[in-house]
């Protein structure tokens, strides 16, 4: 041991000046005690120094990735949470005003275009309603549109079908992520194979516009002064009377030809209500109730029917267009149309008494279906006819119509000075989604 001290030579030379003697022999042991004591302090701080570094960088490091993993460690324990609460099929049943909205259906990855499947996906994953990967594959959620509402088409009872965990004051939770203009007004259970768009066996539309549509075409195509007739509402009627049945409505759409089965629609009934004033302009309100709807068919069912009342074109078009000849029939402008209601007849029947599920049937949520079209609906259809004048700048292309000839689908589709379309589809059905 001796020879492996650090203070041998100190010690050696002290033994030498110590003559041998032992005094001399017993101080230099001291001494070289004295140096070991001091070299192991010396050794043990370095080593503790050297510990503490390391642990503090350890920890830095600890603190970097609990940070990174507190949001994803904080939507786990949300879900973790959730997963208590039982996952249902359920239908939603939903109002909103389009503007602004580049229609209803999402396109996952495609953020360029809004659309109320967004905002809709957005408040289910914040309120805890869904996981948060199921937005980016909704086919998880077995998610399903009743009706593919296209850009600025507003809705008063949109009904969509998906799984989620029955959280609780699940409506409330999921309106508070949701803009004023976009509301889940009714919720239902439904059976697990239940799909809102295949179990839909009808739809029904509204369509608001000024009467002064309605006014003959020497009368200025924007007198916000002129007020419907009784008379002409008459025949407004009586013409939109002629759509009820089934009938080829190849003319109504540019998607199919004479003989293609599929343009044979079934439409149960159209009319026109008794007009109502807002801000100082008249309007009247169209409805329309059948299975489905191709391409633009609505807004060609009304466009002709104005043609009609404005003197541009006679009554016997409309019998025309049920045969295999194109005709030039005019499509009327998007803004105004309104998905009113889904209708699951057939479904009710079956399982709406089966003490299990309800009937999708909403006279429960009326109040709140016609408030919410009185705040946000027709105030946007009208603010926006009178600020864009859509529909006095189409009244003014009427005159460009072929009315008693037929044309090329080309050449009718070139004379609509929108063709570009904002809407697309007037709603739903096997040949829109």
């Amino acid at each position: 041991m001796l020879v492996s001290w650090p203070g041998l030579r100190l010690a050696a030379s002290a033994w030498g000046r110590a003559g041998r003697n032992w005094s001399g022999i017993r101080s230099c042991l001291a001494m070289a005690e004295e140096l070991r004591i001091v070299a192991n302090c010396q050794a043990r701080k370095l080593k503790s120094s050297s510990s503490s570094r390391v642990e503090e960088e350890d920890a830095k490091q600890e603190e970097n990735g609990h940070e990174a993993k507190r949001l994803k460690a904080s939507e786990e324990e949300r879900e973790e949470g959730n997963k208590k609460y039982p996952k249902r099929k359920i239908v939603l049943l939903m109002a909103y005003s389009g503007k602004g909205y580049h229609g209803m259906q999402r396109n996952v990855g495609n953020s360029q275009f809004r659309t109320i499947e967004d905002d809709l996906v957005s408040a289910l994953i914040q309120s805890g309603c869904i996981p948060e990967n199921h937005g980016d594959n909704m086919k998880k959620m077995s998610f399903q549109r009743c009706a593919r509402t296209d850009k600025g088409v507003s809705a008063a009872g949109q009904i969509v079908s998906l799984k989620v965990w029955l959280i609780e004051d699940i409506l409330r939770k999921i309106n508070d992520y949701l803009p004023a203009h976009i509301r889940i007004l009714g919720l239902k259970r439904v059976t697990g194979g239940f799909n809102s768009k295949n179990k839909c066996d009808a739809r029904t539309y509204s369509y608001m516009l000024p009467t002064f549509a309605f006014a003959h075409k020497d009368r200025d195509p924007q007198d916000e002064t002129y007020r419907l007739s009784p008379k002409t509402l008459e025949t407004v009627n009586r013409l939109l009377a002629c759509y009820r049945g089934t009938h080829n409505f190849h003319n109504f759409t540019s998607q199919k030809g004479p003989r293609d089965p599929s343009a044979k629609r079934y439409i149960m009934e159209m009319y026109c209500e008794e007009p109502l004033v807002r801000d100082g302009l008249e309007l009247a309100v169209i409805k329309v109730k059948g299975q489905s709807f191709m391409m633009h068919q609505i807004r060609k069912m009304i466009g002709l029917v104005i043609a009609i009342v404005k003197g541009y074109a006679s009554e016997a078009i409309i019998e025309q267009c049920w045969g295999e000849e194109k005709v030039d029939v005019p499509k009327a402008p998007g803004l105004g149309l309104v998905l009113e209601r889904v209708h699951f007849e057939k479904y009710n029947r079956r399982f709406g008494n089966d003490g299990l599920h309800e009937a999708l049937e909403w006279a429960d949520e009326e109040e709140k279906i016609a408030a919410f079209k009185e705040q946000y609906i027709y105030p946007t259809i009208v603010n926006t006819e009178k600020e864009e004048k859509s529909m006095v700048s189409w009244l003014e292309t009427l005159s460009n119509h072929y009315f008693n000839s037929t044309a090329s689908r080309t050449q009718v589709d070139n004379q609509d000075p929108k063709n570009s379309d904002p809407e697309g589809s007037d709603g739903c059905g096997d040949d829109s989604d």
